[in-house]
This record gives C-alpha cells, sequence and structure tokens, in this order.
C-alpha cells in the first residue's frame, strides 16, 4: 500500500485548513515508510509557478541558502532546482570535542514548463527566494494560407 494518497488535495471541499495536522497524519500513514515521522529536515522546499502569455516564474522559498548552494538546469522544459549545503560550525577555541555534529542538506524539485525556451532564462535569490524567470518559446505557426489558382 505505499504510496497510496488517501485524499485529493487539490479540492477543497473535501478537507478544511483546520485539519492539517490530521492530513500530515493520513499522508504519513500512507507514506512509503510510515514507521518514521514527517519532519522539515526531510520536507523538500516550497515553490509556486506563475505563467503569463510570456513567461514562466518560479519562486521558491530558500531560507539561509546562499547561491552557491543552488544548482539550476533546465532540459526539455523540465527546470530542476536543487540545493546542497553542508554546515559545518567551526570554533577554534575548543580542541578536545567529546560530541561535535555537522549538517547536509540536499533537496530538489523539478517543474515541467511545457514550452519553455532554454535561452534567456534570469535567476535571482534575494532574502531566501529564489525567483527563475524562464521565457516562452515563440509559437510556431502550424498553419498556412493556401492560394486557389
Amino acid at each position: 500500500m505505499p504510496g497510496l494518497v488517501p485524499f485529493n488535495r487539490r479540492r477543497k471541499d473535501l478537507m478544511n485548513t483546520e485539519f492539517e495536522d490530521f492530513q500530515n497524519m493520513l499522508d504519513d500513514f500512507f507514506a512509503a515508510d510510515w514507521t518514521r515521522p514527517r519532519s522539515l529536515m526531510r520536507d523538500t522546499f516550497k515553490i509556486d509557478v506563475k505563467e503569463n502569455d510570456s513567461e514562466y516564474t518560479v519562486e521558491a522559498e530558500l531560507p539561509g541558502v546562499t547561491k552557491e548552494d543552488v544548482n539550476l538546469s533546465i532540459e526539455e522544459g523540465r527546470l530542476s532546482i536543487s540545493v546542497n549545503k553542508e554546515e559545518v560550525k567551526e570554533d577554534k577555541n575548543e580542541q578536545n570535542y567529546i560530541h561535535r555534529e555537522r549538517r547536509y542538506t540536499s533537496m530538489q524539485r523539478n517543474v515541467f514548463l511545457r514550452d519553455a525556451a532554454e535561452e534567456g532564462i534570469k535567476a535571482k535569490l534575494e532574502d531566501g527566494v529564489l525567483t527563475v524567470s524562464v521565457p516562452k518559446k515563440a509559437e510556431e505557426v502550424k498553419s498556412k494560407a493556401i492560394e486557389i489558382e
């Protein structure tokens, strides 16, 4: 039964947002590894995708991430945003550690943008929000007028 989706979250009439903890509990139960509860450490970053006539705009929430930690690529209309971040706290005064921890975070999201152009993409990371502007390909003319003799 792993991988089953207990309900469709797109339908707002099925569940009220007041029951978000209940929704998370259901997701945890039907998840592939239901023995480990949901954690913000394992959750990925949130994204918003907007579209207008000329471009797509993708906004990703990446608090505490620098642009050196982010990798962006696009292939056949699939925009990939990945983050690899390592946190090491150095204490130069203390040499004899009994216990020391480091944190490594790796997250990735892919978004399919049907008619995305691979040239002219712009990205900016500011105040913990990555904004990627992806222009659309010019539409191909699929009809041609035929002159009658």
